[in-house]
């Protein structure tokens, strides 16, 4: 089994969905890149794709057309000006033609190269899509892709997680595995074992660099968030609520930057009231930029994006653990239970509904906060465990395929649920427990394998059928 760097499940993406936004812009830029390999970019006269399954159904809400376009385009998801976006498929739209990888122009309309088709799903996975290129000389090329969750891509022959295929030194593929490796190295913290193993790709500094820069997107992303008024996108016409709860917290108290705004929330009052409030607040702001389109930090998805911050700033702003070395370990331990549920269940709400998503960065996050507060190996993986255990069955039924109901008030129930578990298990002998954290990642499997297809983010059950609006 491959190994996976932490921060492969925790990285920079944008909004709205991992596996519909994200993955399909990836499978455009790998697309790319296999015609570059037999062929120019000018050789080509037309390019096709067609969205299947899932991407099909809830497409449009979830901007999957529009990461297909922007891949095609030569677009970077990491780079792009995220403000510039509907006017670059405004473009594309009304002149029927796209600048393909950026140095040529073709025609593409709407509905002809690209299509989202609502009644067939691939075999393989029920996130697939196909791109075909023609060329001038009559030749063709297709490749079939798959979106298997946190915007990896696959094809039936070849992973986008092992195109390295880095084995680690001390293999981590299940919770057993990491309790194994503790005692044979004599470790007393989890994180010090990641350090070791996260060395497979860059130095310990570069690790350490890397979870500081995650850090200091979360804080980026939360604060715009807080400053943003007004109606998401989408037609829905769901209100943000992030901006108003940071004005009723912080009352009369004005702030010019982050760095003070951030001082303000540490300053803030400790009653249990207040700072559950906080951590809504920090949820909430995160995932509204999701739903806007927003350059946001994916753990393990988007759709659960503002679990981790969430949390995180909690740990940050109103607990004793308040350092950058606190940051740095939360983030990796978070990162590697995130590989576990990856290499043993599933990450993506297509497959796993979402317990795959909002359950999964749950247990990500409690494990990261057990850790930083001074719990034991076996505490840490059963912060994870009692997480996951309380999302088991959730559906993924968002209201016309936008990743906005019930989705971004999910994320504060999944950090709060994180927040408990870590308590709870601070508090217990996991020696003593009666279900481990592989068992549930396990239960966690079987349930999605057992779940109706229309709990699986095809807006076809659940609250997008109770509420029935059609998908935007």
């Amino acid at each position: 089994m491959e190994s996976i760097s932490v921060f492969e499940i925790i990285k920079v993406g944008i909004g709205p969905s991992s596996s519909h936004t994200m993955g399909p812009w990836n499978a455009a830029e790998n697309f790319l890149k296999q015609i570059r390999t037999d062929y120019q970019l000018r050789d080509v006269k037309e390019v096709f794709v067609e969205f299947f399954g899932s991407l099909a159904k809830t497409g449009i809400g979830h901007g999957t057309d529009i990461a297909g376009m922007l891949g095609l385009s030569g677009e970077n998801y990491k780079t792009i000006d995220t403000t510039k976006i509907e006017e670059k498929i405004e473009e594309i739209k009304s002149s029927n033609q796209i600048n393909l990888g950026g140095e040529k122009m073709i025609p593409f309309v709407y509905g002809k190269h690209l299509v989202l088709n609502k009644s067939k799903s691939l075999d393989y996975h029920p996130n697939g899509m196909i791109f075909k290129a023609v060329f001038d000389d009559g030749n063709e090329i297709s490749q079939d892709y798959y979106s298997v969750g946190g915007g990896f891509i696959a094809t039936q022959n070849e992973n986008s997680m092992e195109n390295h295929c880095i084995r680690t030194l001390y293999p981590c593929h299940n919770g057993a595995d990491v309790l194994r490796n503790m005692e044979k190295l004599g470790l007393d913290k989890i994180s010090d074992l990641i350090f070791l193993n996260e060395e497979s790709w860059r130095t310990r500094e570069e690790t350490e660099a890397e979870a500081l820069y995650i850090w200091d997107q979360i804080k980026e992303c939360v604060y715009k968030g807080i400053n943003k008024d007004g109606i998401l996108p989408g037609g829905l016409n769901v209100t943000r609520r992030a901006a108003g709860l940071n004005r009723k917290l912080l009352g009369e108290k004005v702030y010019e930057n982050l760095d003070q705004w951030f001082q303000l929330v540490v300053d803030a009052e400790e009653s249990f009231t207040n700072i559950n409030k906080w951590v809504s607040t920090f949820a909430l702001a995160v995932n509204e930029e999701n739903a806007s389109f927003g350059r946001i930090i994916t753990a393990p998805t988007n759709g659960a994006s503002g679990v981790i911050p969430a949390v995180l700033m909690y740990s940050q702003a109103f607990t004793e653990f308040q350092s950058e070395d606190a940051i740095i370990r939360f983030i990796l331990v978070a990162g590697e239970i995130g590989t576990l549920f990856k290499k043993n269940a599933t990450i993506s709400a297509a497959m796993g509904g979402c317990q795959a998503e909002i359950g999964v960065s749950s247990a990500m996050a409690a494990a990261g906060l057990t850790e930083i507060m001074g719990g034991t190996p076996g505490q840490v993986l059963m912060a994870a465990e009692i997480a996951m255990e309380h999302h088991l069955g959730m559906t993924c039924d968002p209201i016309a395929g936008l990743v906005q109901i019930p989705c971004i008030e999910r994320n504060s129930m999944g950090a709060m649920k994180a927040i408990t578990a870590a308590n709870i298990a601070l508090e217990s002998d996991p020696t003593k427990a009666r279900v481990s954290l592989d068992q549930v990642i396990q239960s966690m499997w079987e349930t999605a394998q057992s779940m109706s297809d229309r709990f699986k983010e095809t807006s076809e059950g659940g609250l997008a059928i109770a509420v029935n609006v059609p998908e935007c």
